[in-house]
């Protein structure tokens, strides 16, 4: 058990028979009384997001997931197929599971899948990713004083806002957090 104080963005708990991932958390503490933690969550099963207030001393289950290391294949819409470099299995993660993470998976990309009991429930992105610009439109630099940018198609189908200097072919790294343009590389 841990206390909801100890809650932040990414923690998977289980609650009544459920897996919850933390997509937000906020901590209140009004003038009187105890502190509030807010909380915006995801059923890792059923990938439904709810709003969840827990009062401070609160505890919930804290879960244990198992990684394994898989590399992406490929997507067909529905579906999002990986390999795990070790046995060779081919997991496969719903398009709705995987929704904020599509936009940097790229065929051949290592990343750590995420299992509870033998069931896949996510997968774990690295902080930053190296992804083709296909499509830049020319960066004309006219009245601009500081940091002018335009936005860029990238090989996952991205779009992202990026410095002028940027053109197609140029390889730019992302940063998955946040999905923001940090350098070209």
């Amino acid at each position: 058990m841990i206390p909801v104080t100890q809650l932040r963005k990414g923690v998977v708990f289980e609650e009544d028979g459920q897996l919850w991932r933390v997509l937000e958390y906020e901590h209140y503490k009004p003038g009187r009384g105890n502190a509030i933690i807010r909380t915006k969550l995801r059923n890792l099963r059923t990938n439904s997001t709810v709003s969840r207030t827990f009062l401070s001393g609160a505890s919930v289950q804290d879960v244990r997931l198992d990684h394994r290391t898989v590399q992406f294949l490929y997507g067909d819409g529905d579906y999002y197929h990986f390999m795990d470099v070790e046995s060779f299995e081919q997991p496969m993660l719903s398009a709705e599971v995987l929704a904020d993470v599509i936009p940097y998976l790229k065929e051949g990309i290592t990343i750590d899948l995420e299992l509870h009991e033998g069931e896949p429930v996510g997968i774990e992105m690295p902080i930053t990713v190296d992804l083709t610009v296909t499509d830049a439109p020319p960066g004309y630099a006219g009245d601009t004083a500081t940091g002018a940018t335009k936005q860029v198609t990238l090989e996952t189908g991205m779009k992202l806002d990026v410095p002028l200097f940027i053109e197609t072919g140029d390889v730019v790294r992302v940063d998955t957090r946040t999905g923001q343009y940090l350098t070209r590389v």
